[in-house]
């Protein structure tokens, strides 16, 4: 089942944990539905922590986090990768997880939108509401680890140390 609205107008802290063991669901152009479960997610939130596109306010590129929870922020990185996010919280209150992995072999950010056909035309697509990319509740809540996000070391302390990263230990449920 879809996840609903409600579930992703609360804080990123709560939902990114959760976020772990759902299924990654996608419908393409050729009548395929591809799904994956979730194994690794990443929090930025709001304009306060350094490491988030919202750390200079509203622009054009992340105009996306500002709307409700439910969206999808999906950008490029270094010319080629597209990264899939999803808005939570509530409007106007910039925030957003990073679906950093899938289960094997969708193991980096970048593998799974290439391997999903994601890029940027699906960007602002509300997932409650959509048949081209949603996320489901797959009924599994594996253990979870947490980490340093990635990549971030530009935004200093403590925000490229922050434990803002959750993954799914392996055999853990």
């Amino acid at each position: 089942m879809k996840l609903s609205a409600a579930f992703f107008e609360k804080d990123a802290l709560e939902i990114a944990p959760q976020l772990v063991g759902m299924k990654m669901c996608r419908h393409l152009p050729d009548g395929s539905i591809l799904s994956a479960r979730i194994t690794e997610t990443e929090i930025y939130r709001g304009e306060e922590d350094l490491g988030c596109h919202a750390s200079k306010g509203k622009t054009k590129r992340n105009e996306i986090m500002y709307c409700r929870g439910g969206h999808a922020y999906i950008y490029l990185v270094y010319g080629m990768h597209w990264l899939f996010n999803v808005v939570t919280g509530p409007e106007n209150m910039p925030q957003a997880v990073l679906i950093r992995a899938l289960e094997a072999p969708l193991n980096g950010p970048a593998k799974w939108t290439k391997a999903f056909s994601v890029t940027g035309e699906l960007n602002g697509s509300y997932l409650p509401q959509n048949d081209e990319i949603w996320i489901e509740d797959a009924g599994e809540h594996p253990l979870i680890r947490t980490a340093p996000r990635v990549g971030i070391d530009y935004a200093g302390e403590p925000w490229k140390s922050i434990p803002w990263r959750f993954i799914a230990d392996e055999g853990g449920k």
